[in-house]
């Protein structure tokens, strides 16, 4: 009888797994040097080691198979309210935190006598691209902490109490009140049933404890549709006031050390995001102290939300980087009909296709992040306004499909559980929806043309010039430009001008700064006459194996 093992593996990719994720992704360090954060090589090259560890795969698979837990009330019947994650959340909290990606923007607001690091922002966007490759849904709580800095300095008397916790590169998972704990975390709680992006459909109702204005106590009565982070130290909020629409800061203690009386009903079931609680939650007569005066809430939270959406922003080109530096690692390894998936014509123009769209939105994700940096410039500034919700809109409508088309490039084993690209798929669209969907951040597009029309036209005249004597890039400027000069049919082309924005400004970058393999095939597919629903189209006279090559993740 002939005997053979069923077990011998011979043509399986070996684990993805201890790849330093910033040293193996050029276009990365490419844009973080070219916008500005060449100051912190050093420390990326160490956190994307950390990263893209063995150990940091395991954390997010534990942290991921087992979920938050709503616990209502405690042995006896008291209620508490809070939520147990697993050790492995914690430990991916500290991890975020000691990189200082809940802070680092704002280290300089603790020491008037420091300056601020030049170009933070575009180094904290690089270390939050590796962090959201290690595991995404830990994020959103660090996310709004350090997104909350803009809003607090509103109310001096808050940002007093509140910042020297905030700007720690520390973690403190502890259910205790401010002054017991090292660092604070912030949440984020805007949704409501009765509306989601429309902040004017606010009805929490906020009412004076004894004086109204600017840093007074409120008490709040409402409902909040979506909670996010809710084992936070304290949340910011919308209600309304008698004078118009507040932001509030609402802590979990109160000053007393008594627990505020924010009533989790229930977690959100979500698609993805497992890791992390999304809660839904009843005030009821809930202490908050007003952020600025009591009509300010917009603007307030309009700070906040400019921020995440640039946090949106990295984190979809991060799982599509991620997505595609696995896919690629596949097939480098995985031999069918005689050859490696790589060598295979097909693959080849497939994964080379989808490198086009990574770089090109790592390109212009870091843009968007060194505008954060220098506000006092007008071009930077009006960069920041207009371009936020474009960069937004397109890597968040992008990555979905990628990451599908990553999938299927690795075939069954990416639909399994056990594969982290499954979990890549569940996160990305969470991105597209939060801080704006679609048509909102196109809304907003439209907004700045309409009150801002000079802020636009900055970022118009600074593409003009940069598209130079490339004849694509000439065309789709010359059709955006079209669409600007129909202003009556504006409302129902947002999407178009949106979309055209992002691509035009990717490529006049490409075009300046990338390899001419990747530029001039980036801007061929995607600005010219090709009519392509799916990845692998018009790419066959392209340079695919230079684009293959710079986008391995092999060193």
């Amino acid at each position: 009888m002939t005997t053979f093992s069923t077990h011998e593996i011979t043509n399986q990719p070996p684990p993805f797994e201890d790849v330093n994720l910033y040293a193996s992704d050029a276009a990365l360090q490419e844009a973080v040097v070219r916008e500005g954060g060449g100051h912190a090589a050093r420390s990326l090259v160490a956190f994307g080691l950390v990263c893209g560890s063995a150990d940091a795969n395991e954390r997010a698979r534990l942290a991921n198979e087992n979920p938050p837990q709503l616990v209502t009330h405690d042995h006896q019947g008291r209620r508490i309210d809070s939520v147990d994650y697993h050790p492995a959340y914690h430990e991916l909290m500290e991890i975020s935190c000691a990189e200082g990606l809940n802070c680092a923007s704002w280290l300089h607001l603790l020491n008037t006598n420091r300056a601020p690091v030049p170009d933070q922002q575009v180094a904290r966007a690089a270390g939050l691209y590796l962090a959201c490759q290690m595991e995404a849904g830990h994020l959103c709580p660090v996310s709004t902490t350090h997104a909350s800095v803009p809003v607090l300095l509103m109310q001096p008397n808050l940002a007093e109490t509140w910042l020297p916790k905030i700007i720690s590169r520390s973690y403190d998972g502890r259910r205790e009140p401010l002054e017991l704990k090292r660092s604070a975390t912030i949440g984020m709680g805007l949704t409501e049933k009765q509306g989601g992006s429309d902040l004017g459909a606010c009805t929490t109702s906020a009412e004076p404890v004894e004086h109204s204005g600017a840093g007074s106590p409120y008490l709040l009565t409402g409902h909040k549709w979506f909670l996010s982070a809710p084992m936070s130290d304290a949340f910011l909020m919308q209600a309304r006031t008698s004078e118009g629409l507040g932001c509030f800061l609402v802590p979990a203690f109160l000053p007393d050390g008594t627990r505020n009386s924010i009533a989790l009903q229930r977690l959100k079931r979500k698609l993805g995001n497992w890791s992390n609680a999304t809660a839904e939650v009843e005030l009821n007569s809930t202490s908050g102290w007003l952020v600025g005066d009591p009509d300010q809430g917009a603007e307030a939270m309009r700070e906040m939300l400019t921020q995440t959406r640039l946090d949106c922003a990295v984190s979809s080109v991060a799982l599509m980087r991620r997505a595609l530096a696995q896919a690629i690692h596949h097939a480098e390894h995985r031999q069918a009909f005689g050859q490696r998936l790589i060598e295979q014509p097909l693959m080849i123009q497939v994964l080379s296709d989808m490198a086009l769209d990574v770089e090109a939105a790592v390109a212009l994700v870091f843009r968007l992040a060194r505008s954060f940096d220098r506000r006092e410039d007008e071009h930077a500034f009006a960069w920041r306004r207009f371009m936020t919700p474009v960069t937004k809109y397109w890597t968040a409508k992008i990555a979905t499909p990628l990451i599908f088309e990553a999938m299927e490039c690795m075939g069954g084993n990416a639909y399994v559980e056990e594969m982290p690209i499954a979990r890549l798929f569940r996160d990305a669209p969470v991105n597209a929806i939060w801080e704006g969907p679609g048509n909102i951040l196109a809304l907003d597009v439209l907004r700045v043309l309409q009150r801002e029309p000079d802020v636009a036209r900055v970022v118009v005249d600074d593409l003009a010039a940069a598209v130079g004597d490339d004849p694509h890039l000439k065309a789709a400027y010359t059709r955006t430009a079209s669409i600007l000069h129909e202003p009556r049919l504006l409302d129902g082309r947002a999407r178009s001008l949106v979309e055209s924005l992002a691509v035009l400004a990717a490529g006049t970058i490409l075009r300046n700064h990338a390899p001419a393999a990747v530029a001039d095939a980036f801007i061929a597919t995607r600005m010219g006459n090709l009519n392509r629903q799916t990845y692998g189209q018009g790419v066959d006279w392209a340079d695919t194996q230079s684009i293959l090559r710079r986008a391995s993740p092999k060193l």
